[in-house]
């Protein structure tokens, strides 16, 4: 049995305050922490529900250029309250963030799939994964 204290998803940017506004202001994560200028890097710290897991997202003074993958590439995030699911669905909208068709038909009646300011897909799944 594999045993860890914490569980962190990293991935590079060149739109770091737009990535930091979509996942906080968008989603309502945490911001966790942050720094600036180590070697190089400026970066954040997202918080999941426990802490326990977080996303980070760094980018360098010299560019982090990060195309997205493919359509099928995802972030899922269950959200069992339909009223905390609607709540982000509403503030994404108000940032700009629409629904796009997702690539797998499995998450079209599932829930709600966005893409992120790098084009990273994020489903917001109503439910729960059981």
């Amino acid at each position: 049995m594999l045993s860890f204290a914490q569980v962190r998803i990293a991935r590079p940017t060149d739109q770091l305050a737009k990535l930091i506004q979509f996942y906080t202001e968008g989603l309502g994560l945490e911001k966790l922490s942050s720094f600036a200028n180590h070697a190089g890097y400026d970066g954040v710290m997202l918080g999941l529900p426990g802490r326990e897991y977080h996303l980070e997202f760094t980018q360098h003074v010299a560019g982090s250029p990060c195309p997205a993958p493919t359509k099928d590439n995802l972030l899922v995030f269950y959200i069992p309250d339909q009223v905390v699911l609607n709540a982000a669905v509403s503030r994404l909208q108000n940032l700009g963030y629409f629904p796009v068709p997702p690539e797998n038909p499995y998450w079209q009646d599932k829930g709600l799939t966005f893409e992120d300011p790098d084009g990273w897909r994020v489903v917001l799944f109503a439910g729960t994964w059981e």
